[in-house]
């Protein structure tokens, strides 16, 4: 009986050790969806984590993943504790895993708009009943299934009605220009890069370009947190960017591809209904359970 009750304090007391260790711990490991390798995470977030890390007194490491189901199954077995992800990743994870929502990192301007030639009979999305319709590619937010809503929203079904033509988005410019399609649906802002670098390149003027249809403004890309982070460390994290909002952002916009973020601001009001319409979006795209990520 004795030794019983030696062994029940022992095996307590680890218990109580490995869970202060835990608390204690002064490392966490962040994930980025749509970044593949090391190298890229470095590039774009390594100025992000050093900042966030001083700004917590959490060393940030970094866990490459190769896709997006990778970092489902990384926050599932504890493998990874953050995880940045966009609109449409958003509501795949929270289904799988029951994440939790950080805070939002707002893009402003991010919203999807259809795009035809000026001198082309189409106006209004909803004439692009029987037409082929380029987009970016399948599963991104703002590149397929933001388009494919703003021509459902306007009346099409946009898995009978059109024809849609998943390609790069520089592929669909050019067949957009020689006409090979009736329209193109992309990011507003990749909109107005594109049609800016074809006036700087002696190509067509901005007003050879008509918008015949737009979504609303997506939800925000997000930071998530596994369920088995403790609370404190996830407030200390929270903390951070409420408190060193300038900095972090001022570190973020270091990266190239980050230039998405410019005029950003960092939101701890996100709530889960706040992706419904991109739930919405996965209905139109023929995955009402949107449980399974679509083109991964």
């Amino acid at each position: 009986m004795f030794r019983k009750l030696i062994a029940a304090v022992t095996f307590a007391a680890a218990l109580v050790g490995f869970q202060a260790a835990q608390a204690d711990s002064k490392t966490i490991k962040l994930a980025v969806t749509d970044l593949v390798g090391m190298e890229e995470l470095q590039r774009e977030f390594g100025a992000f984590t050093k900042t966030l890390s001083d700004a917590t007194g959490y060393e940030v490491e970094f866990l490459p993943v190769t896709n997006r189901t990778a970092a489902v199954e990384a926050l599932r077995f504890k493998k990874v504790d953050f995880v940045l992800t966009g609109p449409a990743e958003y509501v795949v994870i929270k289904k799988r895993t029951d994440a939790k929502i950080v805070v939002g990192f707002s893009r402003p301007d991010y919203f999807a708009v259809l795009i035809a030639r000026a001198n082309s009979p189409y106006t209004l999305a909803s004439q692009l009943k029987g037409q082929k319709v380029a987009m970016g590619s399948v599963g991104s937010t703002s590149k397929h299934l933001g388009p494919i809503q703003a021509m459902a929203d306007a009346g099409l079904d946009p898995l009978n009605d059109v024809t849609v033509i998943n390609t790069k988005i520089p592929v669909a410019w050019e067949s957009l220009k020689k006409g090979d399609v009736a329209a193109i649906g992309m990011n507003h802002l990749k909109f107005l890069s594109l049609r800016d670098k074809e006036m700087e390149n002696g190509g067509l003027q901005p007003g050879d370009f008509r918008v015949i249809g737009r979504g609303p403004d997506l939800p925000n890309d997000v930071l998530m947190v596994g369920t088995h982070v403790d609370p404190q460390v996830v407030d200390t994290v929270r903390k951070a960017f409420v408190e060193k909002s300038s900095d972090l952002i001022q570190a973020i916009l270091q990266g190239e591809d980050n230039q998405k973020y410019k005029g950003m601001a960092f939101l701890d009001t996100i709530k889960d209904e706040d992706y419904d319409y991109v739930r919405a979006m996965y209905k139109t795209a023929g995955y009402p359970e949107y449980s399974d990520f679509i083109g991964n």
